[in-house]
């Protein structure tokens, strides 16, 4: 930014009434504000500190202890294959919402997938749900999971040994403790804790659990997938033991082409949910003292590979994927073997176990977060009809009883993050004095004790 032009938009936001934030995130110490989600409360720091490295390990080294999870591998055997691993799942998660007192059910989500790509016949494919009711607003879903399904390098293979210690029980451990720890306590919104099926096979579980939560119209207002969280050592030995990636997707994948249209005529294409979801969780990671950065990566996923946040994508859902750092190539989907003297393979001996507790704090901090938190604006619109230079906002009134009111953030449309916030009372309309040709506008929810939504991102009303 030029200095006259950052004085222009300085003069503007300060003839708006926000507070400028140049260069910083608004949720920095000194902006005069609150933070983007004020510091943890006390029963956020009791969560945070309950994540357990030991019981995490406990759960990798027991999805291990079933020689293989392959999606098309037994599932009458007690002690072996992927049916062995769901019923145990599916009975821990039991023994957690007991402790619940009636808030958390557990339910055995299956179907049966026709043959289809890597799918040779008709196959029975289950996800373990656990449900945390929320106690305002229920209807206002959360959703974090991890895949149990594993493989080796043949991805048909379906009998040899596929400990998948990183792939996926790391992530299935993150979900799991999640549900231990939240169990007890009751959200305002419901969390839904998740142990999916099919994912190496063609990511079959989750779309079948997306597509679920779509037919019955379920508003989900965000979902992450954790898959292959568990070790922070790279291929070449390096190790970075406080960072996880969270790959957030800018065009959105369920994109109409009317909305192709607004969106190419607009902008905003680093203003898709998901990347507001991945801004609000960095900012929640260091806000909660988690010990990690969260690098958001601004890719659906991957090269060549996609996770279980896709098929909520899919549905037009929110969703970003939790993964290590660096991936060790040397392990994932190997086969079980010696060399030199060395086992190698998806193995827990090559799993940071306090690692993925810290993986566990993040998810922790940003879903309890966003579940205490009032919900994402929703119907957030620019008004487009008259040709002025200020800025007309209006959105719907959310249900949340505790509900103070809404902010307005704006930045330049170069900028990375949000540079600048306006605090609003319980209103549903504003006025700003800025062009809407110049910048980028979002609106977020407030409450009374100062939790803040994720924000929304505007699209034209004519």
């Amino acid at each position: 930014m030029t200095e006259n032009s950052r004085r222009s938009f300085l003069t503007a936001t300060v003839a708006a009434g926000g507070v400028a934030l140049t260069g910083v995130p608004v949720a920095a110490a000194d902006s005069g504000r609150p933070p983007l989600s004020r510091q943890p409360d006390r029963e956020l720091r009791a969560i945070l500190r309950e994540v357990d490295p030991g019981r995490v390990e406990a759960i990798v080294r027991k999805l291990v202890s079933f020689g293989t999870r392959h999606t098309l591998s037994t599932q009458d055997d007690p002690n072996r294959g992927i049916g062995a691993a769901r019923d145990w799942i599916h009975a821990e998660l039991g023994r957690y919402a007991a402790a619940s007192g009636g808030r958390m059910t557990v339910e055995l989500q299956s179907y049966i997938q026709p043959p289809a790509d890597r799918i040779p016949v008709p196959t029975r494919i289950t996800n373990i749900v656990a449900t945390l009711r929320g106690s305002v607003t229920p209807e206002r879903v959360y959703v974090v999971s991890g895949h149990y399904d594993s493989r080796v390098t043949d991805v048909m293979n379906a009998t040899a040994d596929a400990p998948g210690a990183d792939d996926d029980a790391s992530g299935v451990a993150v979900s799991m403790e999640l549900a231990r720890v939240m169990a007890t306590r009751a959200p305002k919104a419901t969390i839904v804790f998740a142990a999916v099926a099919g994912e190496e096979q063609g990511l079959y579980g989750s779309r079948h659990m997306a597509a679920q939560f779509r037919a019955a119209g379920t508003d989900v207002q965000a979902m992450f997938t954790n898959d292959i969280v568990g070790s922070s050592r790279a291929d070449d030995g390096t190790r970075d033991a406080h960072t996880v990636r969270l790959f957030a997707e800018g065009v959105p994948t369920a994109e109409t082409p009317a909305e192709a249209a607004i969106r190419r005529s607009v902008g905003g294409e680093n203003d898709s949910p998901p990347r507001q979801l991945g801004r609000f969780v960095r900012e929640v990671a260091v806000n909660h003292d988690t010990d990690m950065n969260v690098r958001v990566i601004y890719r659906r996923d991957r090269y060549l590979r996609g996770g279980d946040h896709i098929g909520f994508l899919e549905q037009g859902y929110p969703a970003a994927r939790f993964t290590e750092p660096n991936e060790n190539f040397a392990h994932q989907h190997q086969d079980v073997r010696m060399e030199n003297g060395q086992q190698f393979g998806d193995l827990p001996e090559f799993c940071d176990f306090a690692y993925i507790a810290r993986v566990a704090r993040v998810n922790a901090a940003a879903l309890w977060t966003l579940a205490t938190a009032p919900g994402t604006p929703k119907n957030v619109r620019v008004v487009t009809s008259n040709l002025t230079n200020d800025t007309e906002l209006v959105w719907q009134r959310g249900p949340e009883p505790d509900l103070a009111g809404y902010e307005v953030v704006w930045r330049e449309t170069t900028a990375p993050e949000w540079t600048t916030a306006r605090r609003l009372g319980n209103v549903t309309t504003t006025t700003i004095d800025l062009s809407k040709d110049n910048v980028f506008f979002g609106v977020r929810a407030v409450d009374t004790t100062g939790h803040r939504s994720p924000v929304a991102f505007p699209t034209p009303q004519t």
